[in-house]
């Protein structure tokens, strides 16, 4: 894993869960679920998940969700389809599913599937690709996927694709490569990666790593860790991660690195933070194994990696 510092990003992670007071976590209240799961996978890839204590994890999380079988960010919060998908991530973490009333939020997931196949995010409404892979990833997870319509779920997310070869957050919006993975892996899942015009896509794609080595979610942006991974991992599932430089986007992370105290940061001399440490971790250790293996052995390990939140 060439400079990665691991023992102080597992030092930081474990750090978090104990300044629950400080002003980053107070303002982060509502997405402390999400956070678990970044942290905890974090962990997990690094082979440092002894860190913490399962049960108590598990026992928490249980206490997030509602009665309508769906999880909120913390106790007492709404649900939502992200949350819900995170619960289910760090759950099989643990190989703890058993611990689910699976029918009960397989059915929560499913009823937020819309008559034109789109999902919404919770009961307010509101429709992106990112719930349609969330729900379909999470039915995957539970081995529940007949408690939606596949063909609907798909041929609605095949409606986002644009001109460029990308997928954006509807019909018609732009494309982004967090949608792009999203809409990919949804896809993937469902057996129906045949939609995606490869060729054009993985342009698309590698059109995004700029002079640093960096990875951007669209033309003209920054590059960031977090891209790292969404379009590292995309152009895997289409077979064209060849096409980018792996090697300066593996030393693009480790630049992004606290060196010092832990973490990783979205680009080189910003603030730390758990996604990005996730997301650095995650995206170092796809591109170091890309570069070095072959690419039969990556898929393995990318499936295997991501067992616990399947993109």
């Amino acid at each position: 894993m060439g400079e990665l510092m691991v023992e102080k990003h597992v030092k930081y992670i474990v750090s978090i869960e104990k300044k629950k007071d400080d002003f980053a976590s107070v303002v982060m209240e509502h997405l402390r679920l999400n956070g678990a799961y970044w942290g905890l996978t974090t962990l997990d890839v690094l082979g440092k998940l002894d860190a913490v204590n399962q049960d108590e994890v598990v026992s928490w999380i249980m206490q997030c969700q509602d009665q309508s079988g769906g999880f909120g960010g913390n106790i007492g919060h709404d649900p939502h389809l992200h949350y819900t998908l995170s619960a289910i991530q760090v759950l099989a973490l643990f190989d703890k599913i058993d611990v689910l009333d699976i029918e009960k939020v397989a059915n929560y997931i499913a009823s937020l599937q819309n008559e034109d196949g789109s999902f919404s995010g919770d009961i307010w409404g509101e429709v992106d690709t990112r719930f349609s892979y969330i729900a379909i990833c999470s039915l995957a997870l539970l081995q529940r996927l007949d408690k939606i319509n596949v063909e609907k779920a798909v041929a609605y997310i095949v409606s986002c694709k644009n001109l460029d070869g990308g997928f954006g957050c509807t019909p018609g919006a732009e494309s982004h490569a967090g949608q792009i993975f999203c809409c990919v892996g949804a896809l993937a899942i469902t057996g129906s990666v045949d939609h995606v015009d490869k060729d054009l896509l993985g342009w698309w794609l590698c059109e995004r790593q700029v002079k640093s080595g960096g990875l951007n979610g669209r033309p003209e942006k920054l590059p960031d860790v977090c891209y790292s991974w969404w379009v590292l991992s995309s152009l895997i599932m289409i077979d064209r991660v060849h096409w980018i430089d792996k090697k300066k986007l593996a030393d693009f992370i480790l630049d992004c690195q606290d060196k010092e105290n832990g973490g990783i940061s979205d680009r080189p001399d910003d603030a730390v933070d758990v996604f990005h440490t996730y997301f650095g971790v995650a995206g170092k250790i796809l591109s170091y194994y890309y570069y070095y293996c072959c690419p039969p052995f990556c898929m393995i390990y990318l499936l295997q990696c991501n067992s616990h939140f399947f993109w």
